[in-house]
């Protein structure tokens, strides 16, 4: 009753939570806020490898599959109806809603291997620019020549070393360009009025160009400045003016905190609800602690401390032992891309449209996630045998600028 009253006054939304306000602008601001976080430091390596026109034409290319499957999701935010339906506050209720049980296993799965990885990544982010807030040498930089292939093959470069090269390069812009795990969480910021997927598909196209743009001056000026001897993390090519870089360096630290902090939040609580699921009775799981530390009063829990320290440690241990930033951070990227932002948008729509099989639309969806697919797959490749090859290079737990 009292929900219902406040729902005719306008003070809460449909599902009785308070009254959303975001908009297109506000969710086109958090769609760049995402985007623009470690894996764009990548982006001129990647360039590098591909070359000005397929460099170029790949990042174009991300952006258009990007904007087309976010709008399929923009969707499916609501169930059965895209406007009128039910809620899904998160993407893997969506799936669950749309796909049932079994894909929502495995998209949970995919998500969560996902933000456990983004933990090791953000930790050899900030390790690498903490590094170059160590440096005191002041060296001057000059532009180096650039190729439309990207690196030339020769002394250095071996012919299969390119290939690999490129396949690895497909992972870091995977990544760059990939919000999939936070699509939800902004659609559930916007009003009502228009509809919720009305904005996010206006904000999508937004947000995308804007992060496209973004990321093609980044990679471009990146490759421009270092040619074949473009770094896997840009910041760690600059040295001058010492003080311009080191600033960069502690903002990207600064950032990567609270990044690891907002990513690893929701790997804790799948973990901390599972354990309470297997374990209802258990103080140790369940039982809190009331604490005040001087004028701050807050719940002390030994299951959330113990077992979060030790995730924290081991994710650190593990960066140290493979601190390989354009291999870690393309790994991430190829896992995500495929599974999250094509292969599920695309089978909610059909579920959602009630698409025919083999049907023209049908055929051709299927053709664009296959394709996904095989890019994904050879991002794998590439990316698993960048790392196998560093770990027979660098000594473990040693780290070589």
């Amino acid at each position: 009753m009292v929900i219902t009253r406040a729902l005719m006054e306008g003070e809460v939304d449909d599902d009785g939570r308070a009254k959303r306000t975001g908009n297109s602008l506000t969710a086109t601001t958090h769609i760049i806020t995402v985007v623009i976080g470690a894996g764009v430091l990548a982006l001129a390596y990647a360039m590098a490898q591909l070359g000005w026109i397929a460099g170029i034409a790949t990042m174009i290319a991300f952006a258009v599959i990007s904007t087309f499957t976010y709008n399929l999701v923009a969707d499916c935010y609501r169930f059965p109806d895209p406007i009128t339906g039910k809620r899904n506050y998160t993407y893997m209720q969506a799936v669950k809603a749309y796909l049932g049980g079994t894909m929502y296993v495995f998209c949970g799965l995919v998500q969560y291997t996902k933000l456990a990885g983004i933990t090791v990544g953000y930790t050899i982010t900030s390790a690498t620019s903490l590094v170059g807030l160590s440096l005191s040498v002041v060296i001057s930089g000059k532009g180096q020549p650039t190729s439309i292939t990207g690196t030339r093959i020769g002394p250095e470069l071996s012919a299969e070393d390119k290939v690999w090269r490129v396949f690895s390069s497909l992972g870091n812009i995977a990544l760059a360009a990939n919000y999939s795990t936070v699509i939800f969480d902004i659609m559930d910021t916007l009003k009502s009025d228009p509809p919720e997927n009305k904005q996010m598909k206006k904000a999508n196209v937004m947000g995308v160009t804007a992060m496209t743009i973004l990321f093609l001056l980044c990679s471009g000026f990146g490759y421009a400045a270092f040619g074949d001897h473009t770094p896997g993390n840009i910041l760690t090519g600059f040295y001058e003016p010492f003080w311009l870089v080191a600033l960069g360096n502690t903002f990207v630290v600064i950032h990567m905190v609270g990044a690891y902090q907002v990513m690893a939040q929701p790997f804790y609580r799948i973990v901390e609800m599972g354990a309470n699921m297997v374990w209802p009775e258990s103080d140790f799981i369940n039982k809190e602690y009331p604490t005040k530390l001087g004028n701050i009063r807050f719940n002390f829990n030994l299951f959330r401390l113990i077992w979060r320290t030790i995730f924290v440690i081991l994710s650190t241990i593990l960066a140290m032992a493979m601190p390989f930033f354009n291999e870690i951070l393309s790994l991430l990227g190829a896992i995500g891309f495929w599974p999250l932002v094509v292969f599920f948008p695309i089978q909610m729509h059909i579920r959602q449209r009630q698409i025919k099989k083999r049907t023209l639309k049908w055929c051709m969806l299927q053709l664009l996630s296959f394709m996904c697919f095989i890019v994904t797959v050879t991002a794998v490749v590439g990316s698993v045998h960048g790392i196998s090859k560093d770990l027979h290079k660098y000594k473990v737990f040693t780290y070589r600028q």
